[in-house]
């Protein structure tokens, strides 16, 4: 004879090392996705690359012809040289690369300046105001492309958001990245405010604040993470994304953390393997494909694990309902 079932008998949550395979297999059997980041980091290698360097060395000179050469100390003059070099590098393309939603990209940490066709064209931005279109341009590009991006990992991955078409799913992504430039705008001035503060009091208490902080990101690592997954797994909108994900967030934090935390270890760690070529190298362009491919899987991971953790915690909290409702006599 069959011994009833518990109703307040939890089932596991979802394994992380499950969805990560589930993942992986998903875009085994569906490759076409990591075509965008590896278009993308193809662009910053092989392409032209958009240059400051001349408005940033303008502005330099002119400085120093004002200060009359004097005010620095070694320690600027090195951070300026660094910068200097840095700007040797920096390609104005890498916008493209947008978070939260983006596109992935090896090239935009790189920031090549050599390939196996040679040196590469420089196209120097030469006014203000050419930056500004740029920077607003190539961002909302950024932005626009990380949505059909992640759209098409979600649908590769079999979650794609029912109820809602690809152009409103595109939109609300859209909407969600703008909502957190101005969240960073709102919450990163008064802070930065607040830093400099604590550095005019003491330089230690500054580093303490700072450190406070990157423990509290650390421990809102696995919210934020997750914040966009509804927009594309359940066709909910910005808002109603983002309360899912802090009630997911809410009930599952140990355990989403850890997959966060797992996803972080893999994808940063084998960027020191595909890095390993020089940029001169056609073997870049199997490190660029490892990266795309691996990324690619990460994402379609965190959309099966969203969507599995989710279902998990529906089914835990309609058992616990059961197991509480008072029986009929």
């Amino acid at each position: 004879m069959e011994t009833p079932r518990n109703p307040t008998e939890l089932p596991p949550p979802p394994g992380v090392i499950l969805s990560l395979k589930a993942g992986f297999d998903a875009i085994a059997s569906h490759l076409a996705p990591i075509l965008l980041p590896l278009g993308l980091d193809a662009l910053l290698w092989l392409g032209p690359r958009l240059s400051l360097q001349q408005i940033f060395l303008a502005a330099f000179q002119d400085m120093l012809r004002v200060t009359g050469g004097t005010g620095f100390s070694a320690e600027e003059l090195l951070a300026t040289q660094e910068f200097t070099t840095f700007l040797q590098r920096y390609n104005l393309l890498s916008l493209l690369r947008t978070f939260p939603i983006g596109i992935t990209s090896l090239m935009t940490g790189e920031l090549p300046v050599d390939s196996p066709l040679g040196l590469r064209q420089v196209v120097e931005v030469v006014s203000v105001e050419q930056v500004l279109v740029l920077v607003f341009g190539l961002t909302l590009l950024g932005w626009l492309g990380g949505g059909v991006y992640f759209r098409w990992v979600a649908a590769a991955a079999g979650y794609s958001a029912t109820g809602r078409g690809s152009a409103a799913t595109v939109f609300q992504s859209l909407m969600f990245s703008l909502l957190c430039v101005a969240a960073l705008f709102l919450l990163g001035i008064p802070l930065a405010g607040v830093l400099s503060i604590l550095y005019l009091i003491g330089p230690s208490l500054a580093q303490m604040a700072l450190l406070a902080l990157v423990f509290l990101g650390l421990w809102l690592a696995a919210p934020l993470f997750f914040l966009p997954h509804g927009i594309f797994v359940r066709g909910q909108n910005v808002l109603g994304s983002v309360l899912a994900s802090l009630k997911m967030a809410r009930f599952t934090l140990p355990t989403s953390s850890l997959f966060v935390a797992a996803v972080f270890l893999i994808s940063q760690g084998l960027n020191f393997l595909w890095a390993i070529p020089p940029d001169s190298s056609w073997m870049t362009a199997v490190g660029l494909a490892g990266h795309a491919f691996i990324t690619t899987a990460l994402l379609a991971a965190s959309f099966i694990y969203y969507r599995d953790m989710n279902v998990w915690l529906q089914t835990v909290l309609e058992r616990l309902n059961a197991g509480t409702a008072p029986r009929q006599a």
